[in-house]
Parts: structure tokens; C-alpha cells; sequence
């Protein structure tokens, strides 16, 4: 039995030193030890999916081709500022190359915005419709032209923002809507057959995406960047750029590809969701659509959607309406946009019960106004909740130690002879009326409730850039000066005293070194989830210590 516990001791000791050192790298701007290598990348096609949807980004220059000997279309940056953020809008397209979120910092320089849409450098982020179904319509590499009118809310409660483009008999009016203190731009479709001809236009949205590895995610600080969707008949799906890679390969090697996720629909969204925010699009309801995922250039990758508008008849017009919500994942605001949306807010495999908690801890910190606060009376709330089950672990525990003595003198006793030892061990816990195992399960049955608090600490982004005391100026970071490391080592390295010792002068020494090396790690970890862990230690103390300190009399 010891020599099983000294292996598991030796497994955890090396995992631990694995994860510590891959987490340095990580630290340090080198790649992690578990990083796949980058996918092969093959020459993208003009058109990928049956849709036909452009498969260019956009023109690096700004400028689109025209056709005959007029001069090349020159775009412009149309900028719209709210009180949520500030939007660039490109007139090549009338595509969203950058958003940058008024109200939310960036996570590594707080001396700029948070940005959602964004072209610069090896990263890509864009928002892009336009029309398919016949050569030469308006898509997101037409020029647009840009109709007069305010670029600021100035004391209203919307603003608009219109462009239109006509080519190949078709004019394509785009029209996006800001509000106030809303995070959705609502985005209109007016599309009129200016031919002799009929026609039969689609409506495609898509949002295109960069396949690199969001910036800080790490094993102790996991984060998703990738493409999400949602229908009412299939829910929610999460994939990744990896996954669309290798389903854009399998299509082009077999037209007849069927992916795993729905590919019509005439409800839900699609997005691209990433740590605490999301990008959604959300195409006009009880209209039948396809859904698409394509590589669309060199590690760039877009998920949307291809809305039939039906038969157009010379001089008619027909309207679509959709929304896009670019913003934090706020579940309350989600739900308000569209079902299923604030499944985005990703809480792990522990999300019935890490729904729950984050429920309780909002109503707790409506009246404490302190996310760290909160934490700690939350903490408190899952210890009285547990207390019965820490009880009787405690006082497992305080038995064990007080029959130590006994228990060493039949080691000794039986040492050459295995079989003896146990039966002798079994003969004492029954006279002692000790259960071995009572120590343990309570602390088994609590472990899903500590995962599931650290999910809903690392993807609330209520708790993102929230203080407790000077200089915890930020739950969702690591302790800046390690304090909470510290007292988490101090209080460990308390609790072993207080538990009964091992045996085996090996395995005493290398409990004694857990302390230290968990709170290494926990050097990375969220300084939110070190508070729980430190408050719960201290009141785990003191009710070990009350409940030894009443079972030593009777004992002796």
C-alpha cells in the first residue's frame, strides 16, 4: 500500500514539474510543448463551397478593379463611434475591419481598447457580406459608395450608417444600425434588380478568422478562439480552425463531403467565439440558410451562412434583415439576442454545476459590489454547504492520528510479512471503529464543485479586470507579487501538520513538498481562484484543529 501511494506521489511530483516547465516556455513567448504543428496549408480556391462565396479576404492596396478603362475604386475607413465602441467600416465591400470595444481594455497593454475586428500583421478579423448566385453581383470586393449622415450617436439613441454598389444589373443597399449601450449592430439588405432580366440573388454573412493560437492561453489559463454555431434541432457545436481545415481538404477531395455539423438551417446563429468575447451572426429567422466553413487564404479560415432571396423580377427589391453582436459574453445580453447565443460562455464539462454557482455569486456581489468579496462569501457558503461531509472527514483524520503509534508499531511488527500487516491494519480500523477512506471522499466528492469554480472564474468576463484589494487589481490574473501563492503554501503546509503522518519517511517528506510545488503552480493560476483556495484553507484549518483538539481527551 505505501508503495503504491509513493508511485502516485512520483507520478503527480513529475506531471507537476512537466506542467510547470511547459508553462515557463508558454511564459516566456515560446511555443508549448504540446503545440500541434502548424497545418499544411494548400492554395485556397476562388470559389469553395457550392454557394460560391469569394474566397478573397480583400485587397491589401484598398483598391478593387473595375471593369473597362475606369480608374481603380479608392476605398475609405467610414468610422462609427457609440458609447460601446468605435467601428471602422471599409467602403471596398462595406466589410467591418475593426472594432474596438470602448468599455473593455486590452488584456495585455491597458493602455488600449479591447479589439474584436482587427487587419494588421498575421492577425485577421473581419465581418463581410454580399451577394452570389450570378457572375459579377455586388460582394465584399465591390466598391461601395457611402451616403451622408452622422458618425456619432451626439446626444441620439441610434445611428446609421448606408452604402450602396451596383454591378452585373443588381444594386445592393447596405444599411448597419448602432445603438446606444448595445453591443448588436442590426445590418439591413436591400437588394433591387436594376436589369432587364431576372435573377435569383443569395444573401451570404461570414466572419473570417486567423488560425493562430489565442495570445496568453496556456494549460492553466485555457482559452477557445474558433468557429461556434447553433440551431434549435442540432444546439450548440464548438469546432476549431483545425477541424475546418481538414473538412476543407475532405471537400475538395469528395464533392459529396458530409460534415458533423448541421449545414442548413432556418434558424440560429453562427460566430467566432474567443476568452470572454464573441463575434455572432445571427442571419433573418424562418428563412432557410446554409451553413458553410471553409479555409479561405493562408491560415485564415470563415464561417457563415448563404441566404436564398428568391426570384427578383426587373425593377423589384427585396429586404433582409440579420444582426451582429460583436461584444462581451454576457450571458443576460446573449439571450436577449438570439437562443443559444449565451451558450458561448463556455463552463467546461461542469456547466450544470457551474451555472448554478455563477447565479449565486452574481446575487451575492448585486449586494457586496466586490467580485473578490464575493468569492470570499462564497467560499464560505460551500463550506457551511459541505460541513457535515468536512466533518466527518476531519474527524477520520483525527482518529488516524491518534492510533498512528499503533499503527506504526504493526508495521514494524509485521514488516516482513505483507499479508499480516493488512490484516492486522484492518483488525485496528475496525476496533478503532476508523473508516481509511473517510479522509478522502469527502474531498472526492467536493473536487467537482473546486473545477467548476475555476471554469466560472475563467470565463466570466464580469470578474475581467475586477479588483479585490490594492494589489489584486485584476481576479482573472495572476497574484502580481505572488502573496497569494504564499499564503496558499503557508496554510497547505498547516493542514499537513494537522493530518496524521506517513510512515514511510519518504512519502512524509514528499507530502510535505506538495505544498510548495501546487503553490508554484498556482503562480499562473487566476488570482481569483488562489483567494477560494487560500479562504478555504484557513477555515478548513480552524475546523480541522477544533474538531483534533475535541477528539484528543477521548482518546486518551
Amino acid at each position: 500500500m505505501d508503495l503504491n501511494k509513493r508511485t502516485i506521489l512520483w507520478i503527480v511530483f513529475a506531471v507537476s514539474l512537466v506542467a510547470l516547465w511547459n508553462e515557463w516556455m508558454i511564459s516566456t513567448g515560446r511555443p508549448s510543448m504540446f503545440s500541434a504543428p502548424p497545418p499544411k496549408t494548400a492554395p485556397a480556391n476562388a470559389k469553395t463551397t457550392p454557394a460560391g462565396v469569394p474566397a478573397a479576404v480583400g485587397t491589401a492596396a484598398g483598391a478593387a478593379a473595375v471593369p473597362g478603362n475606369a480608374a481603380p475604386f479608392q476605398s475609405q475607413i467610414v468610422t462609427i463611434t457609440t458609447d460601446v465602441f468605435k467601428v471602422d467600416i471599409d467602403t471596398l465591400g462595406g466589410q467591418i475591419k475593426r472594432l474596438e470595444l470602448l468599455k473593455f481594455k486590452d488584456g495585455f497593454d491597458p493602455t488600449k481598447n479591447q479589439q474584436l475586428f482587427q487587419q494588421q500583421g498575421d492577425r485577421v478579423y473581419l465581418a463581410q457580406t454580399g451577394l452570389v448566385g450570378a457572375a459579377n453581383l455586388p460582394n465584399h470586393n465591390t466598391g461601395f459608395t457611402v451616403r451622408p449622415g452622422p458618425r456619432a450617436l451626439d446626444g441620439s439613441n441610434q445611428v446609421q450608417l448606408v452604402m450602396d454598389a451596383e454591378q452585373g444589373g443588381v444594386r445592393l443597399t447596405k444599411t448597419f444600425t448602432f445603438k446606444r449601450g448595445d453591443y448588436t449592430i442590426d445590418v439591413r439588405h436591400d437588394v433591387t434588380n436594376t436589369g432587364t432580366a431576372p435573377v435569383n440573388p443569395e444573401l451570404y454573412l461570414q466572419l473570417v478568422h486567423d488560425g493562430n493560437k489565442p495570445e496568453g492561453s496556456s494549460w492553466f489559463n485555457p482559452s477557445f478562439t474558433g468557429p461556434t454555431l447553433y440551431t434549435a434541432e442540432e444546439h450548440y457545436q464548438k469546432l476549431s480552425f483545425e477541424k475546418v481545415e481538414k473538412e476543407d481538404a475532405s471537400k475538395r477531395e469528395n464533392p459529396n463531403f458530409k460534415p458533423d455539423h448541421p449545414t442548413k438551417a432556418d434558424n440560429g446563429w453562427v460566430a467566432i467565439s474567443q476568452h470572454f468575447f464573441v463575434s455572432a451572426l445571427v442571419p433573418q429567422a424562418k428563412q432557410m440558410h446554409d451553413i458553410f466553413t471553409r479555409k479561405v487564404g493562408h491560415n485564415t479560415y470563415s464561417i457563415g451562412v448563404v441566404q436564398p432571396l428568391g426570384a427578383l423580377a426587373p425593377g423589384a427589391t427585396v429586404s433582409n434583415t440579420a444582426k451582429l453582436f460583436s461584444g462581451p459574453q454576457d450571458e443576460a445580453a446573449l439571450e436577449r439576442v438570439s437562443p443559444g447565443l449565451e451558450l458561448v460562455k463556455d463552463y467546461g464539462m461542469l456547466t450544470i454545476i457551474a451555472k448554478p454557482m455563477w447565479w449565486v455569486m452574481e446575487h451575492i456581489n448585486s449586494v457586496v459590489h466586490n467580485w473578490g468579496w464575493t468569492i470570499i462569501a462564497f467560499t464560505i457558503l460551500i463550506k457551511l454547504l459541505f460541513f457535515p461531509l468536512s466533518a466527518a472527514s476531519y474527524r477520520s483524520m483525527a482518529k488516524m492520528k491518534v492510533v498512528t503509534p499503533k499503527m506504526t508499531a504493526i508495521r514494524e511488527r509485521y514488516k516482513g510479512d505483507p499479508q499480516k500487516m493488512n490484516q492486522a491494519m484492518m483488525e485496528l480500523y475496525k476496533t478503532e471503529k476508523i473508516n481509511p477512506l473517510g479522509g478522502c471522499l469527502p474531498i472526492v466528492v467536493q473536487m467537482p464543485v473546486f473545477i467548476a469554480l475555476y471554469w466560472v472564474l475563467n470565463s466570466s468576463v464580469e470578474m475581467r479586470g475586477a479588483p479585490w484589494l490594492g494589489w489584486i487589481t485584476d481576479l482573472t490574473k495572476p497574484d502580481p507579487f505572488f502573496i497569494l501563492p504564499v499564503l496558499y503554501a503557508i496554510s497547505m503546509y498547516v493542514t499537513m501538520k494537522l493530518n496524521p503522518q506517513p510512515a514511510d519517511p519518504m512519502q512524509a517528506k514528499m507530502m510535505l513538498f506538495m505544498p510548495l510545488a501546487f503553490s508554484v503552480m498556482f503562480l499562473f493560476f487566476p488570482s481569483g481562484l488562489v483567494l477560494y483556495w487560500v479562504v478555504n484553507n484557513l477555515f478548513s484549518i480552524a475546523q480541522q484543529w477544533v474538531i483534533t483538539k475535541k477528539m484528543m481527551p477521548d482518546a486518551k
